[in-house]
């Protein structure tokens, strides 16, 4: 496991018996349907999960902070790492952070520096008394998905709980690093909300609230060939910016739905 820095600062019956055995006869026959040609199973896609919201965030202002993900907390293809959008949170909220990226990693990949984010998360220091935890990504993963991602992602979380029982948990889902969002992208986005949301944790969706589009895509990503589509220096800023203004909206959030969110039909083709 490679930890890229650790950043300290100060921040009636029978009648009814009748139509039911109506009822079965006609169902029977529908499930049957010997009329029909057997065809391969389509993917399904499940629907959102509903769930009560999570307790809202209670941050103090030096709180103790890991911040674990992969390449993008990792501060790629900014001026230098230390200007990434982990360090520049923690820097204007005055947090007391550990950094943990990971260049290339996922919760079924693992990267160029260090294993996949079970592993590495198996190896964080026990000793961090965390006030909060920020897990970001991975779009590492949309290569591999779905074989076995939720079961990655479910084990690496309950490793994670029994290690930090006291920590507030926040899920960062994958943000796109190129548009339109990729379909592998998106499922890996709803799979964690719906997974976060069972939990009862506050998931935040880049996607969702759109924090790269079409119209600001050129200044958030360096598609060059020392970026190779990460965010730039100014990218990793407003992802930092953007990033504190959700986290400000789950502190005494009232009422908030913890859906998975929606993917479009046209999406289930593979």
């Amino acid at each position: 496991m490679h930890e890229h820095g650790r950043l300290r600062v100060r921040r009636p019956w029978l009648p009814l018996a009748g139509v039911a055995l109506a009822v079965a006869l006609v169902c029977a026959v529908a499930a049957w349907r010997p009329w029909t040609q057997t065809s391969a199973p389509v993917a399904a896609v499940d629907e959102p999960v509903a769930a009560a919201a999570p307790a809202a965030l209670d941050v103090p202002d030096d709180a103790s902070v890991l911040i674990f993900g992969d390449s993008w907390v990792y501060g790629s293809a900014a001026e230098v790492p230390t200007l990434g959008f982990a360090y520049r949170i923690a820097e204007n909220l005055g947090w007391d952070a550990t950094v943990d990226g990971v260049r290339g990693s996922g919760y079924l990949k693992a990267g160029i520096d260090g294993p996949d984010y079970g592993t590495r998360i198996a190896a964080l220091d026990p000793s961090l008394d965390l006030d909060l935890i920020i897990v970001e990504g991975s779009i590492n993963d949309r290569r591999l998905y779905p074989a076995g991602y939720r079961d990655a992602v479910v084990s690496a979380w309950d490793a994670l709980a029994a290690l930090y029982p006291d920590a507030q948990i926040v899920i960062l889902g994958p943000a796109p690093q190129v548009l339109p969002v990729e379909k592998a992208t998106a499922r890996i986005d709803a799979d964690l909300a719906a997974l976060a949301a069972a939990r009862s944790w506050w998931y935040i969706s880049p996607i969702e609230q759109e924090w790269i589009t079409e119209a600001n895509y050129l200044d958030v990503i360096d598609t060059g060939e020392i970026g190779r589509d990460h965010p730039s220096t100014d990218g990793h800023a407003y992802l930092a910016e953007r990033l504190a203004e959700a986290l400000d909206g789950l502190s005494g959030a009232a009422e908030v739905v913890a859906d998975a969110p929606t993917i479009d039909e046209a999406d289930l083709t593979p």
